[in-house]
């Protein structure tokens, strides 16, 4: 069964830093992260566009966003 959230990042990307800070403000649940460095379809999907989250229904959260859009998206 795939995570309820993935968050797609980059390493030292100051975006994702600042999605991390509001997914803890938001308190959001476990989720899991997953680099796009390095692997060729997930920079061809995400290359431009990370940081961005994913609900396992397949919908996505691109940047930027804050806690009130999170919830709403978390709220499906």
């Amino acid at each position: 069964m795939p995570p309820a959230l993935t968050l797609y990042q980059r390493d030292d990307c100051h975006l994702c830093d600042l999605a991390l800070a509001v997914l803890a403000e938001a308190r959001v649940p476990d989720f899991e992260s997953a680099f796009i460095d390095g692997d060729d379809d997930l920079e061809a999907r995400y290359g431009v566009r990370v940081p961005v989250l994913r609900r396992a229904d397949g919908a996505e959260l691109d940047w930027p966003f804050d806690v009130a859009g999170l919830a709403r998206f978390l709220a499906g």
